[in-house]
This record gives C-alpha cells, sequence and structure tokens, in this order.
C-alpha cells in the first residue's frame, strides 16, 4: 500500500481511536489526562498532549514532531492497556503501532506513562522515556535503510543474462546540511521533480553522519543536470554498478531504469535511491524477487556524537534473488546467428524432453510479444496437429490422395499454390509438400471433437503458467466441413512461434509438456501482471501415432536446405500463409531441440538449417 494510502488509513483509525479513547476514560482524575496526551500524541494536536505533561509546552510539542520526522511515520495509534492509580500517582501502559511508511512493517512496542499531581491536576511526568522506554536525555530515533542491490537474472548454468552498467545515486549526509536542509532540498526537487516533503523526511529520519541517497539517474538523464548538481555543494554523486545491462535474449530479459518520481509514485514502497526498477520482460515479472527490500532499523543516537546507542527494531527485509531461466546461452547464440541473415523472423527453440525454453531468437519482431504471445496464422504447419487426428481417425499414410491446383470443400475453396504433386501423391508426401487441396480433401474422415482434442492435447488452446505474456493458440469452433478443411489446411486456427515449437517438441518426445521459463524461484512476483494460472499436466502421445508422425516429418524435412548436411531432422514447411502469402513456417527438431521458425519473404527451412548448423558447430 502507498504511503498516502497508510495514512488516509491511519486518519480513519485515528478517529476511531479517539473516540474510543474518550469513551474508556470518562472519568476524571487520570484518565483525562492519558487520553488528552495520547488523543493529541496521535492526531498531531501536539498542543493538546503538551497541556497535559508538567513540562514546558513548546518542549514537549517539539519532541513529539520530532520523533514523527526522525521516525519518517506516517501515523501513531495507541491502545490503553491498564491504568493503576495508588495516591497521588499513576501508572498507565499502552501499546503503540507506529507505521514507518515505504511498505516498511509497522513497528510495536509497550510504553508507560507516569502521572502525578501537579497544583490538583493529574499531569504526566515528562521525560524522553515517554516516546519510548529506551529513549533517554540527550538522545533522538532515527531509522537506518539499506537497500540491497540488484540481483542478476542467469542462464541455466546460471551466467549472468546481463553486463554491469553504472548509475549515478544522488545524496547528502544530514550533518553537513546545516540549515541548509530544505533549500538543499528544494533545489533537488526542482531538477529532478521528486516531492520535496519525501526528499526532506528521509534526510531528517537518518543518522546524521552517514549519506542518504536521495536520488537516482540513468547515465544519460545525469549527464543532462550534471552541472545543476554540481551547483549544488552539499550533494554528493557517486556511481554504483548495477546488473541492468541485458544479454540476448534482451526482450525476454528486459529493460531496467533508474528510480524516478513517475515510478516512485506508481510503485509506492520499498523502493528508495539506489534502486532500479524493471521495465519490461523478466525484470518487471520478478522485481520483488530482484530487488528484495529494504533492510530497516530503528535505532537511537546520541545526539552530541552521532553515533548509535541502541537497536530498537530490526526488519531484514526480504532476501532478494537471482533469476534462474531456462535459456540456453548457446543455443541462444546459434538463433541470433539464424535469424540475422533475415529482415522478419522469429525462432523458438524448447528443450523436447522438458518443454523448458532455450532460446528465443528473433529480427524485426518482438521476442515476447510475437515470439511467445504473437497470434499468427497457422497455415499447414498445423496439419501435424491435424495429422494426429487423422491418424487416430485411421487415416493411412499411404493413402493416395490427388493434390489438385484447387478444390472446394463445403462450400470453402482452397487453392495450392506450388508446384502441383505428381499424378497419385499418397496422404505422407501430401504432408510433407504442404499440398491444401489434398489436406483439405480429409475433413470428412474426420469430426470436428476429434480435431480440437487433438488441438488441446498438443496444448492449443491450453492456459500454462509463464511469468511473460504468451499465447498457446486458438482454433475456431468446426462445426462444418469446410470448417473442418480450414483447420486442416490451418486457415481458421492461430499459434504462436512458442506454441508450435511445444507441438514439435511432442512428437519428438512423445508427450507435450507446457512451457518452462522460469526454474528460480518457483513462483513469480506476486505483484506482476500476471497471476499464475493452474498446472497444466503433460499429455502423451500415443505412441503409434507418434511413430507414424516422427516418419511423416522426416519426409518432410527430407531435402530441404533445413537438413544443411548435418544430422537428422524432422519438420515441415508451411509456405504462403497468411493473407498476405508472405509468410511461412518450419515446424520440426533434431535431437532434443525442437523448433518453431516464423518468417516473413524468407525461406524458413533455409533459416532451421542455419540454426543446427550454429548449433552443431558448438564447441
Amino acid at each position: 500500500m502507498s504511503r498516502a494510502r497508510r495514512a488516509l488509513a491511519a486518519t480513519v483509525t485515528m478517529a476511531v481511536a479517539s473516540m474510543t479513547l474518550t469513551a474508556c476514560l470518562e472519568e476524571s482524575s487520570p484518565h483525562d489526562a492519558v487520553r488528552d496526551f495520547l488523543v493529541g500524541w496521535q492526531s498531531n494536536d501536539y498542543a493538546l498532549a503538551a497541556g497535559r505533561t508538567d513540562a514546558d509546552p513548546e518542549t514537549v510539542r517539539k519532541a513529539l514532531a520530532d520523533a514523527k520526522l526522525q521516525l519518517d511515520a506516517a501515523s501513531f495509534r495507541f491502545k490503553i492497556k491498564s491504568l493503576k492509580v495508588e495516591g497521588e500517582e499513576s501508572r498507565a501502559a499502552f501499546g503503540v503501532e507506529v507505521d514507518l511508511g515505504d511498505n516498511n512493517p509497522l513497528w510495536t512496542y509497550d510504553g508507560m506513562l507516569p502521572l502525578h499531581m501537579v497544583d490538583g491536576q493529574w499531569k504526566v511526568r515528562w521525560s524522553p522515556s515517554v516516546l519510548h522506554p529506551q529513549l533517554k536525555e540527550g538522545q533522538r530515533f532515527a531509522v537506518k535503510a539499506e537497500p540491497q542491490p540488484r540481483q542478476p537474472i542467469v542462464d541455466k548454468d546460471r551466467n549472468p543474462l546481463q553486463e554491469q552498467t553504472f548509475l549515478y545515486v544522488t545524496g547528502v549526509v544530514p550533518a553537513q546540511l546545516g540549515d541548509r536542509a530544505e533549500q538543499v532540498v528544494e533545489q533537488l526537487t526542482q531538477i529532478t521533480g521528486y516531492a520535496e516533503d519525501r526528499l526532506l523526511s528521509r534526510i531528517r529520519s537518518a543518522p546524521p553522519n552517514v549519506t542518504v541517497p536521495l536520488v537516482t539517474f540513468g547515465r544519460t538523464r545525469y549527464l543532462q543536470v550534471k552541472a545543476k548538481l554540481d551547483a549544488i555543494p552539499e550533494l554528493k554523486t557517486v556511481t554504483q554498478a548495477q546488473p541492468v545491462d541485458p544479454d540476448d535474449p534482451k526482450q525476454i530479459v528486459g529493460k531496467v531504469s533508474a528510480l524516478t518520481p513517475e515510478t516512485e509514485q506508481k510503485l509506492g514502497g520499498p523502493q528508495r535511491a539506489g534502486d532500479s526498477i524493471g521495465q519490461s520482460g523478466l525484470q518487471q515479472a520478478y522485481q520483488d524477487f530482484l530487488t528484495g527490500s529494504t533492510r530497516t532499523t530503528v535505532i537511537t543516537l546520541d545526539l552530541k556524537t552521532g553515533k548509535e546507542v541502541a537497536a530498537l527494531k530490526e526488519w531484514p527485509g526480504r532476501q532478494n534473488l537471482s533469476v534462474r531461466t531456462t535459456i540456453d546461452s548457446s543455443v541462444q547464440e546459434a538463433a541470433e546467428r539464424a535469424v540475422s541473415d533475415t529482415r522478419t523472423s522469429a525462432l523458438v527453440a524448447v528443450k523436447a524432453s522438458t518443454g523448458e525454453i532455450l532460446a528465443v531468437g528473433s529480427k524485426g519482431l518482438h521476442q515476447e510479444k510475437d515470439a511467445l504471445a504473437g497470434r499468427f496464422p497457422a497455415g499447414t504447419a498445423f496439419s501435424i496437429v491435424a495429422a494426429d487426428a487423422l491418424l487416430r481417425s485411421k487415416v493411412s499414410p499411404k493413402q493416395k490422395l490427388p493434390c489438385p491446383a484447387e478444390r472446394t470443400v463445403g462450400g470453402a475453396r482452397f487453392v495450392h499454390a506450388s508446384q502441383v504433386i505428381g499424378s497419385s501423391p499418397t496422404f505422407q508426401e501430401n504432408f510433407a509438400k504442404g499440398c491444401v487441396t489434398a489436406l483439405a480433401s480429409l475433413a470428412r474422415r474426420v469430426s470436428g471433437a476429434e480435431l480440437d482434442r487433438s488441438a488441446r492435447s498438443f496444448g492449443i488452446g491450453q492456459t500454462w503458467r509463464l511469468p511473460l505474456k504468451s499465447f498457446s493458440g486458438s482454433l475456431a469452433k468446426l462445426s462444418s466441413d469446410a470448417d473442418k478443411a480450414k483447420a486442416i489446411a490451418g486457415q481458421n486456427v492461430e499459434v504462436s512461434p512458442l506454441s508450435m515449437a511445444l507441438v514439435a517438441s511432442a512428437v519428438a518426445s512423445g508427450t507435450w509438456r507446457p512451457p518452462v521459463l522460469v526454474t528460480e524461484p518457483a513462483e513469480p512476483d506476486a505483484s506482476a501482471e500476471l497471476a499464475p494460472a493452474p498446472a497444466v499436466q503433460p499429455v502423451p502421445v500415443d505412441p503409434r501415432v507418434r511413430k507414424t508422425l516422427a516418419a511423416m516429418m522426416r519426409a518432410g524435412s527430407a531435402g530441404t536446405v533445413a537438413q544443411n548436411g548435418r544430422g537428422r531432422v524432422f519438420g515441415v514447411t508451411a509456405k504462403d500463409v497468411g493473407e498476405d502469402k508472405q509468410m511461412a513456417w518450419f515446424v520440426g527438431w533434431q535431437g532434443d531441440v525442437a523448433i518453431a521458425a516464423l518468417t516473413r519473404a524468407y525461406d524458413p527451412a533455409a533459416l532451421a538449417g542455419n540454426f543446427f548448423a550454429a548449433l552443431d558447430s558448438r564447441s
């Protein structure tokens, strides 16, 4: 909850508490003094509270106001626990709840109000211990905040997926400000836009002899304002190395920025100057894990020396953690090399036996929005899924199927733009060559329910866990032969490169598995935009169907540049996809690496071949 919201909640609570205290303490004698003192302290009516003590009112008023500033407290709340009277002496035990703001935990402790009679009236016997039992004369409160440095995002072998870069942290030493604190803060606010009261409260609540970080700049912004900062002698700027410059896959790792007034206001706490904010990708999804939270300690200080006297309460904060991904940096490098020759492409590689995402390469497309979450027409690449349903429906891969240039099925017209296959090709040959007219003709051999079942078993339309946006695919309602024919030809099916890579991995391994991108920590940040979905279970492929499908996909890659003269590559190519007929797919695998490559105006089989060649050349 942000400071503003917590302050509002505290105001409402204060009003209720005031009525409660008044109702409980309607009797005269010490009750009135206890009531007025605590209500005045809680409501910032320090004159009311001071009037119920035996000390100089200005001294008490200043002490109460200073306590709030020194703790940078959003509110104080109190609860009377007991009140004992012995002649002209009395003692009231009370509980204290201090909201330290910035999403820190509430600080609770027990206090004691000693009272005595002064000229016939009950008065609180004033001393610093009224504020806290351990606070003594010549001491003050302070809050020591120690933000933890950002942790890296790493690949599967724990190698960082970003480079160190420098942020510029500007701060002050409170003891060196003298009477210029407000003036310095006003100048800094004019330069940065940060709220003046927030900067000033951080200075006043900090130990006087430590540097208090106030504002963080990226390099570009720092160079823009450096001259203005240098003109304020009390400001000190230090460089701070943080792992924020992303390596490939850059858009999956995500961008990081320094804390700004806008992001601070949006995020609330526990961010402080020196923190960095994930703006996209995994850096954003795991922001709180990567930054952890600030270690906060309430302490007492000696006013003369500024040295720490005692620690009253400490909150270590949540330990920040590195985020371990499934990215294999050598596979990622192969993907980057493969897409470098294209103008528009995306390639997703997964480990077939686990569903782990090994690489996401792209050129002219976004790695998250397109490669993981894009919605593209499947074309005849979907024939892999359709073939599962057709083979289950006893369609033989050896069945003869003419491949005419045009065919109409259920009123839907299909055109095979490529060279017509020989006079009597088989189902397997039409599958391998992507003959739309032949494949569409099989619509009457399979039900819509069977096609839908195969789609679901290959992950199409499933809701899986992934910390970034992704799209598993969608299949239109199949209520007619025309609908089924379009589905077999992939014309009413939308998929992402990720979902098609998982289709290939299902045939390669014998089991469809949901994608995995992050292995540690197990769950994304609870404040992330995407709430985790229920776990999706793996789905085995019928062993006999898989054996036939593998043979068909082996035929699909035979003689294509996907082979590139290396190893056994299985796959299918789908060309002339989409309304502009410029998109094309290659979906397949080699060994335990399954891929989906989507290109525009480029041979996807060549892209796949370049990828597998780069993969094979790894030392």
